[in-house]
């Protein structure tokens, strides 16, 4: 990246980290993914339980592997969507994504962050949405600054043409988006499109910090 975009991206990140802080979040700015996850890692406390939300952003700067190597418990889904799994399997799956609630730090991406501030999120299960609002007692939301978007509605935008037709393919769900690479408002049963969330201020009781990396990260 050459210095006059360094530049763009720095001070845009740098003015949505003010934003932050000023609703309530804990925010800072990581020049690269491994600045974020030496940040990340510095946070959580030795011995805690960890969950990871789907994110391919947290997958991307290697922080599964840094907290494994460190001994954590993680609770975290990655593969095969559980609707392709048997019954008995898809309630083991409910069971491993309520335990995300109770641990003690939950890691997560988000769909979008505006400048002004805020957590755009969209959920099939609502499990991930979930964890970031309440239950884990100190949650850390990592993101790259191509998820930077001016507003709530850009947000949406950013979720109907690149999040959820990226996050469809790589699941192998059959969902229109997953082909056409857009939203249609579909009615499949792998619509994963059933909770939206604007996190506007920091939940009371939720420790809650974002790191915004000024590298392009997941989808």
């Amino acid at each position: 990246m050459d210095e006059v975009n360094s530049s763009y991206v720095r001070d845009l990140v740098n003015r949505t980290v003010a934003s932050l802080e000023k609703r309530g979040f804990k925010a800072l700015s990581a020049g690269s993914g491994a600045e974020a996850r030496d940040a990340v890692l510095g946070m959580i406390v030795p011995g805690s339980t960890v969950g990871v939300g789907g994110s391919v952003t947290v997958r991307e700067i290697g922080l599964v592997e840094a907290l494994q190597s460190r001994g954590h418990k993680i609770y975290q889904r990655w593969g095969t969507p559980v609707s392709q799994g048997t019954p008995a399997s898809q309630a083991d799956d409910f069971d491993y994504r309520r335990a995300q609630l109770t641990c003690d730090v939950f890691l997560s991406s988000s769909n979008a962050v505006t400048v002004e501030g805020e957590l755009v999120n969209v959920d099939g299960i609502g499990n991930r949405v979930a964890s970031m609002i309440f239950g884990p007692r100190k949650v850390i939301v990592v993101a790259g600054w191509n998820k930077i978007v001016p507003d709530v509605n850009a947000a949406i935008q950013r979720i109907r043409t690149v999040a959820a037709p990226l996050n469809a393919k790589r699941l192998e769900l059959k969902v229109p988006c997953a082909r056409t690479g857009y939203c249609t408002d579909c009615d499949a049963p792998d619509n994963m499109c059933r909770v939206t969330s604007i996190i506007s201020w920091k939940p009371r009781r939720t420790d809650l910090s974002v790191v915004l990396v000024e590298e392009k990260l997941g989808y």
